[in-house]
């Protein structure tokens, strides 16, 4: 009888009272709301599974760095090449774009073995520090942290130098668009990724177009014998030389430009859609593809035509 009185009798009230008082939020000032109107409202952290990036997506916001490089590696190789011995330096184009390429290679299929043993982010300083240690991947991570640095500056001055080419009335402001275009790109990665996803589908995909089509019909022209060689300036035809071993060497790193960026997707798989290293190494071979051809393709022209890269 006492155990069932113990039972029936009055029961603690700590467990149901409610917490009097609660935390109210903080106010939000002017700056709080002007970073909302540019870089939208916060997502909440349970929403973050939905901002997941299907591969055509994804190849538009981690291989728009790579494939850009296509644009100007040829021009690297033929920078350092032409003034050292003027018209020989075309002879080069070609080995040294197969050496980059087999590099290429390299790098993807050892990235494609790192996406799928690191799937929650394979970069390098990830992959160092667990077989290197840690002061081997600190200068991994400083090596990476400088070529997006310089990646950055060299995309978009290579940007603006084709745009003021096509249009010579903006070579004037051609420090203010390339500001303006590191901004743009600065303000739609920080409005999350699939935004910056929208935002870049168009221009990647737009490049990867027309470079096709350039490359057709520059292949086309050459194949039926309709592509005229560039004649040449006196100064490139009068410059004679001895092709050294460090001049080869200095025009294959100069054109290793082409390989910037190839790290991008082993360091942005949890951006993936599920199963998300499955679709990463897909998205990766597709990028690679893409540059080796673009590459390979604007460096034969660039033999048959003799074109010379120029301010």
């Amino acid at each position: 009888m006492s155990t069932k009185l113990r039972q029936l009798g009055p029961q603690p009230q700590a467990a149901t009272e409610a917490p009097t008082s609660r935390r109210s939020p903080q106010p939000r000032g002017p700056a709080h709301l002007w970073k909302r109107l540019v870089l939208g409202p916060a997502l909440p952290t349970a929403q973050l599974k939905h901002e997941r990036l299907g591969k055509p997506t994804a190849l538009a916001v981690f291989a728009s760095d790579n494939l850009s490089s296509s644009a100007y590696a040829t021009e690297e190789i033929l920078k350092v090449a032409v003034p050292a011995v003027g018209a020989v330096a075309f002879s080069l184009v070609m080995p040294i774009t197969f050496a980059i390429l087999a590099v290429l290679a390299i790098l993807l299929f050892s990235y494609r073995q790192t996406i799928k043993a690191y799937p929650s982010a394979g970069g390098a300083y990830i992959v160092t520090k667990d077989n290197f240690g840690l002061l081997t991947a600190q200068l991994a991570g400083v090596a990476l942290l400088t070529d997006y640095v310089l990646t950055v500056s060299v995309s978009v001055a290579a940007g603006v130098a084709a745009i003021t080419s096509a249009i010579p009335g903006t070579f004037p402001y051609r420090v203010w668009m390339s500001v303006f275009f590191i901004w743009f790109i600065a303000w739609g990665n920080l409005r999350g990724v699939r935004e910056s996803g929208r935002m870049f589908m168009v221009p990647t995909y737009f490049f990867v177009v027309m470079m096709f089509v350039l490359l057709g019909t520059g292949l086309a022209r050459a194949f039926s014998g309709d592509l005229q060689q560039l004649p040449l300036p006196d100064d490139v035809a009068a410059t004679t030389g001895a092709i050294g071993v460090f001049l080869v060497l200095h025009a294959f790193a100069s054109g290793g430009a082409a390989v910037t960026g190839v790290e991008a997707i082993s360091n942005g798989v949890p951006a993936f859609k599920p199963p998300e290293w499955v679709h990463a190494r897909s998205t990766l071979m597709w990028m690679g593809s893409l540059l080796g051809l673009l590459f390979l393709g604007l460096s034969f022209l660039a033999l048959k035509l003799h074109a010379l890269p120029t301010e």
